[in-house]
Parts: C-alpha cells; sequence; structure tokens
C-alpha cells in the first residue's frame, strides 16, 4: 500500500516547499488539477527535478486526446497520469497505448460515474493501472466519503490495483485501510496540517501496518 500527497492549491515554490517537509513518508506526489491549470505541466518537471526518488502524479484528468495527453506530460516527468473513466473507451485505450511507450502508468479517476460496479469492470479490462474511487471537494462538503465505492470496486476489479482519495484524514485513515487499497491518497489531511511531517508519518506507519495485515 502506499501513500500519495495530493497538492491542488498551491504554487511551485510552495509545492516543493511541502513536498520537503514530508518527503520522507510519501511515495507519490500528485500535481493536482488545479496547479496544472495554473502552472502548466512545468509544475510536474520542476517537482520530479527536486524530488527524483519520488514518482509524480499529473492529475491531468483526460477526458479526450488521451494518447496525446499522456505523452505530453510523460515527457514533463510524471510517472503517473489521471484519466476519468467518464471518458470513452477509445480516450482511455490511447492512454494506455501512449503509457506503455514511456513507461508511464495510468490511473482512472472514478469521479461522478454513476453506475460505479459496472464501468470498473469495463475500465478494469482495458489494461489501466490504476482505478481510483473519488468524492470530489462539492460531494465532501455535502458530507459523502469514497468509503463505500471502494468496497465496491475491490469486489470487482480483478487486474488493476485500487485507489482511494475524497476528503482522507488521519482520524478516518484507520477505516479506509480496512479495505486494503493499493493506494491512499491524502490532499487537505495532510497539507492543512500544523506539522505535516508528524501527520504524514503517522499516516505512513498506519498504512504499512495495514500491509502487514
Amino acid at each position: 500500500m502506499k501513500l500519495q500527497l495530493a497538492l491542488d492549491l498551491v504554487n511551485i515554490p510552495q509545492a516543493i516547499e511541502v513536498v520537503k517537509e514530508v518527503q520522507e513518508h510519501i511515495d507519490i506526489v500528485e500535481i493536482g488539477t488545479p496547479v496544472v491549470i495554473n502552472e502548466g505541466l512545468r509544475a510536474v518537471k520542476e517537482v520530479k527535478e527536486a524530488f527524483p526518488a519520488l514518482t509524480v502524479l499529473a492529475d491531468l484528468k483526460v477526458m479526450d486526446a488521451g494518447g496525446y495527453e499522456v505523452m505530453k506530460a510523460s515527457e514533463a516527468g510524471a510517472g503517473i497520469v489521471t484519466v476519468l473513466g467518464a471518458t470513452d473507451d477509445a480516450t482511455i485505450t490511447g492512454a494506455v497505448e501512449e503509457a506503455k511507450k514511456h513507461g508511464t502508468q495510468i490511473l482512472v479517476d472514478m469521479i461522478n460515474v454513476k453506475d460505479l460496479e459496472q464501468r470498473a469492470k469495463e475500465v478494469d479490462a482495458l489494461g489501466v493501472d490504476y482505478i481510483c474511487v473519488h468524492t470530489g471537494y462539492d460531494l465532501q462538503a455535502a458530507g459523502e466519503n469514497p468509503f463505500e465505492q471502494l468496497q465496491t470496486i475491490k469486489r470487482v476489479v480483478k487486474n488493476a490495483k485500487t485507489a482511494v482519495a475524497g476528503g482522507i484524514k488521519l482520524a478516518t485513515l484507520s477505516e479506509v485501510v480496512q479495505s486494503q487499497p493499493d493506494l491512499v491518497i491524502v490532499g487537505g489531511g495532510i497539507t492543512g496540517a500544523e506539522d505535516k511531517n508528524a501527520v504524514a508519518g503517522e499516516m505512513k506507519k498506519l498504512v504499512k501496518q495495514s500491509a502487514l495485515v
């Protein structure tokens, strides 16, 4: 089980500062969609150059032109690129084919997919690396969480690894890891903490312990 830090509300220098604080505890650093919108793929490139030992995920939420967008993100240093599960199979297949050329992985984000179980089965057959359940900011504000959805995809996904994102904090992490996802994605649960290093360290400990169960 891996721990991913999601950076959404920072510029490049701030991103580098946050990662410096917690780099010993995380496996993957996510350049979130707002950062990519504000800074471009330069953010991926600069964070990868600053932390070559970490995998950098470009949260592009690709909906079209899968091959091209994965190519550009991979050239910038991304080790994982996100594609939306709500897109068509051709876009996902194009992304997977391009990713293989670069040694990049594809994470399919299932945010707002209506028939989660059915779509997870379909996406799983397309050769993606991760399938991620994700409760977005707006639904988190309405009190939703991704834990139940994680159990749904764990039941049906046979080939890909599973990931979970959306409002995960230290207090709720135990509940998440019981479902044994392969990747736990945390944003504000770390970046909003007073002592980011301590919280990330506690989270990594929980993730490691659950992997031994």
